[in-house]
């Protein structure tokens, strides 16, 4: 939330004490997939649980697991990723309507920017599963996209779950966006669409499986 009241060179000083802070937290855990979906399906949506499946599939090969740490689609995941392995996280945003976080929460950091919320996904981050959301969600996939599209990060999975949620956007992409020349074919390629949390789980842990060994063998 933007405060007016307080005096611009403060306000550096208090984003800066957030990228301190959040590193502090995060820098010992390794790698991380971040799994992201709408805040407002709960438990009576077959999304909430396909989230809570594939926490506890990445959990128990050993992969920690963040989400934005509040209700819906994110305490399934951190849910199924608690106690069963490896670290559930969750990054909390300080939002007007005030979004408490889910008791499912080994490390629990509370953000007031987005953009800082947004660096410490990407930090950590070998992967991104993306189950059904809002502008919230998109708004984290298409950071990644074109972090990866610009080479300012390494690249990884962004895997959509939900063939029948996400056909419209990827229809939308290919059928416009490519046409008009505002994208191009490989940047169709930078994501994968899947329809359920398994055959996510297994792109996700797969790229994993190979990415620590490579730093392995470094």
């Amino acid at each position: 939330m933007f405060d007016k009241k307080m005096p611009e060179a403060w306000r550096v000083l208090r984003i800066q004490s957030e990228i301190v802070d959040g590193i502090e937290h995060l820098i010992k855990i390794g790698y991380v997939v971040n799994v992201f979906g709408s805040a407002r399906l709960g438990p009576e949506s077959p999304y909430y649980h396909q989230g809570l499946r594939l926490g506890q599939l990445l959990s128990r090969a050993g992969i920690n697991v963040v989400t934005g740490g509040g209700p819906g689609i994110m305490e399934g995941v951190n849910k199924g990723a608690f106690h069963e392995g490896a670290l559930s996280i969750g990054l909390n945003i300080t939002l007007p309507q005030e979004q408490a976080p889910n008791a499912y929460q080994d490390i629990s950091l509370s953000f007031r920017y987005f953009f800082v919320r947004k660096f410490m996904f990407i930090k950590h981050s070998i992967a991104f599963a993306i189950l059904p959301g809002g502008f919230g969600t998109l708004d984290e996939t298409f950071e990644a996209l074109t972090l990866i599209q610009t080479e300012k990060t390494e690249p990884f999975p962004v895997v959509l779950i939900g063939r029948e949620y996400w056909s419209g956007l990827v229809d939308w992409m290919r059928n416009t966006m490519l046409p008009h020349g505002c994208i191009g074919q490989k940047d169709m390629e930078l994501f994968t669409v899947v329809d359920d949390e398994e055959e996510a789980a297994r792109i996700i842990i797969a790229h994993y499986r190979k990415h620590v060994a490579v730093d392995v063998d470094v």
